[in-house]
């Protein structure tokens, strides 16, 4: 568990359609990896159609097998903590790189970067639209071709591109994430390099 829980509040409504709270704590699921010391993913929520029902008592949609992904129409809503890169990260080789992706639910071949081409073990994209905001400290968007510092408050809509996450600083950072499912325009559902 991270050392600083993340309070979840969920809404909903009683037999009367009055506003209720239906729970308030700590998020059933916070993926870690034994290979990344200090690293969390913590599902906040998720939605499985588009437009998403609103009913009187949702059902909790984050426990269960870790999924990186939405499902088809679907969202994901959660919160990492990316400690500074270690030289065991860096060092990972593409194997290595998918394991831990497996370990977060994702083993789609085609989220990864190809290898010959990576800047970063963890490049990978996904057919999703996604909003990041940092909320505390630095990360580098790691792309094809650049490199994009970003501190807190900076806001991030990734396309489906080919991305990792680095913390070249001295500090945890954090980082709020809402992945939307998407759909490839033509033409740009292969990864560079053929993968």
């Amino acid at each position: 568990m991270p050392d600083n829980p993340i309070r979840r509040v969920v809404t909903g409504h009683d037999e009367n359609g009055k506003a209720i709270v239906v729970s308030d704590g700590q998020p059933p699921l916070v993926h870690t990896d034994p290979r990344r010391p200090g690293y969390s993913s913590t599902d906040l929520w998720r939605t499985n159609a588009t437009p998403a029902p609103i009913v009187h008592r949702a059902e909790d949609p984050t426990p269960g097998p870790r999924r990186q992904l939405p499902n088809p129409l679907g969202t994901v809503f959660r919160i990492n903590v990316i400690m500074p890169d270690s030289q065991e990260l860096l060092a990972m080789d593409r194997n290595d790189a998918r394991e831990v992706f497996a370990s977060m639910g994702n083993e789609a071949a085609n989220t990864f970067a190809s290898g010959a081409s990576a800047r970063h073990p963890m490049m990978h994209r996904t057919q999703t639209v996604d909003y990041a905001i940092v909320l505390e400290g630095e990360l580098v968007m790691v792309l094809d071709h650049e490199d994009v510092v970003l501190h807190a408050g900076d806001v991030v809509v990734q396309m489906g591109a080919n991305h990792a996450w680095a913390n070249r600083s001295d500090k945890p950072a954090k980082i709020l994430f809402v992945l939307i499912d998407g759909v490839f325009q033509e033409g740009l559902g292969q990864v560079a390099g053929g993968h």
